[in-house]
């Protein structure tokens, strides 16, 4: 089965917010065997959209429209339906209600007309009640095709998806079954672990594929099962990450896309009853910031210093000015300065500290532009490495990111 996400909206065009709806959308879908054929972003334009509606009738079973259902003239969702549908619009006593009682009974304020055409719909579709907003769902059929139409608002959205979109596609479709496993790897290439596990990946069976997922300092490989048998795919995929596991093991850090990096580390600290803290130059407090954004962090992250100019190296790290002005403030002996210094600020086990020149000038520092040096501190020793990951600026940050997350796991891994 394949269906097609539509936003509706010139605010996704301009660049003004960005469009998050289709992938809740694409991975909701996913999980019930319905594959996205093609995701579109397109204007509030009535043409532009009937044009959109017929090109995409009989081509996918399934279009999801969102956008274009609030109460202003500018959102012309329902009409263009009525339109392609050869339909009219009417109130709806249900949807009304709710529209009522959240206006009068939220706000505080009597309803108005435009709050009234809210209820409108037309008179061929079936209503998806929205629980969490005054813009209902639609549901209309034509000849192959389901057309649904969503309000734009995330939440509006997510929940029309999860209660009542979902469970009518199931009731309507008899679907194949579609099976993923991705597995997380960290400090190797594309490239290099393209050729690693190239007889494996020729030996797959048809009906799994594997698609490489690159992204700075870390790859994830994503395998992806269909049939209809889905105890022999689940079966298959396990035997296939066993294989897969024994050629690049050292790399692999994780199973599920959902549990990056910090996930995993932040897990181990919690089990190991650890702690960790960082010193950050190049990365600007980055690595502190991703490490706290996974939940529990207060258990094992003790704080963080993000030591971006070279003053504040020496007057809040305490690092020697001599070993400044003698080594560069990009360097490896800073690096280690920096590290032993916020353990034993911090009381932590673990330490990461960072210091490179990210570019595109070079600032305090001589080093070349891309080179960095991330240090390590374990509870008996310190160690510092040094790399060199080019330009642009975004990129230098977010490998160093990466490496060192990697480093700081492979090292506690070691205990």
């Amino acid at each position: 089965m394949k269906a097609a996400i539509v936003t509706i909206g010139d605010e996704i065009l301009i660049g003004q917010i960005v469009d998050t709806n289709s992938s809740y959308i694409a991975k909701a879908l996913d999980k019930i065997g319905i594959a996205t054929h093609e995701m579109l972003s397109i204007s509030d334009d009535k043409q532009h959209i009937l044009d959109t509606f017929h090109s995409l009738q009989n081509k996918v079973e399934v279009v999801i429209v969102t956008g274009g259902l609030g109460p202003t003239k500018d959102d012309i969702t329902k009409k263009t339906f009525c339109d392609y549908f050869q339909d009219s619009l009417v109130e709806n006593e249900a949807v009304l209600a709710h529209v009522k009682s959240i206006i009068e009974g939220f706000y505080k304020r009597p309803i108005t007309q435009i709050n009234r055409e809210q209820a409108l719909v037309p008179t061929k579709a079936k209503v998806l009640f929205n629980q969490v907003g005054t813009a209902p769902g639609m549901w209309m059929e034509k000849e192959n095709t389901v057309f649904i139409s969503l309000p734009g608002v995330p939440y509006e959205m997510k929940y029309l998806i999860d209660n009542e979109v979902i469970p009518n596609l199931v009731q309507k479709f008899e679907r194949p079954y579609i099976v993923h496993q991705t597995i997380m790897t960290y400090g190797r290439g594309e490239s290099m672990i393209a050729e690693q596990i190239e007889d494996w990946e020729n030996n797959l069976p048809h009906f799994i594929k594997l698609a490489y997922l690159p992204s700075p300092g870390k790859v994830r490989l994503r395998l992806t099962a269909r049939g209809g048998n889905e105890e022999l795919l689940k079966n298959e995929i396990k035997q296939q990450v066993e294989k897969l596991d024994l050629l690049i093991g050292d790399v692999i850090v994780g199973y599920n896309e959902d549990e990056p990096i910090e996930v995993v580390l932040g897990r181990l600290l919690t089990k190991n009853n650890l702690t960790i803290s960082t010193a950050e130059s190049c990365t600007g407090g980055k690595i502190a910031a991703t490490l706290t954004a996974v939940s529990g962090a207060s258990n094992y992250f003790k704080g963080s210093v993000v030591s971006y100019a070279t003053e504040t190296k020496i007057n809040v790290l305490g690092i020697d000015n001599e070993v400044v002005k003698k080594y560069g403030v990009v360097s490896a002996e800073v690096a280690s300065e920096m590290v032993k210094s916020v353990q034993k600020i911090m009381t932590s086990d673990y330490a990461i500290a960072t210091t490179g020149n990210a570019g595109p000038t070079k600032g305090d520092a001589q080093a070349d532009l891309g080179i960095v040096y991330v240090a390590i501190a374990t509870p008996n020793s310190v160690f510092v490495e040094e790399f060199n990951f080019g330009q642009p600026r975004e990129k230098v940050v977010d490998r160093t990111v990466s490496k060192a997350l990697e480093l700081i796991y492979k090292e506690i891994l070691k205990k």
